[in-house]
């Protein structure tokens, strides 16, 4: 296994772990964690656009928009037979780019995992100025 390999597993063991220790036993998972202002349920996930292969728009509920910074990229994003493969484990909450499991996959079942390295909410000025071919 390559060291980049062992790195991101070793990585994903931690975040694990972290976040099961962290989590209280009898958490609700219809309520969003406490403090957190820029987390959304990924049930309200609408779509997605990308304009390059190291960025991913979506759109949650009607309004909101947030760009996801990728680590490594997807040459194919914007390719029209490709889609997003989300899994979650645990709550459906998306806070932080470690609450995202995310695989690009075409038509033919081909997936390659895209690592969401930052999440950002983006201001209604900032939305506005995503070209309109980008806007999910």
């Amino acid at each position: 296994m390559s060291k980049i390999a062992n790195a991101l597993l070793v990585t994903a063991a931690l975040a694990a772990i972290g976040g099961f220790a962290a989590t209280p036993a009898f958490a609700d998972p219809a309520k969003p964690p406490p403090s957190t202002t820029n987390c959304f349920p990924a049930s309200e996930w609408q779509g997605w656009k990308s304009p390059s292969p190291d960025v991913i728009y979506i759109r949650v509920r009607m309004h909101d928009v947030y760009r996801l910074d990728l680590s490594g990229g997807a040459s194919d994003l914007d390719w029209p037979d490709v889609h997003l493969v989300t899994k979650f484990v645990g709550s459906d909450w998306v806070c932080s780019p470690v609450d995202l499991q995310l695989y690009a996959a075409d038509d033919n079942g081909i997936r390659e995992p895209l690592i969401v390295k930052a999440i950002t909410k983006l201001t209604p000025e900032e939305i506005a100025a995503i070209p309109p071919k980008f806007r999910p």
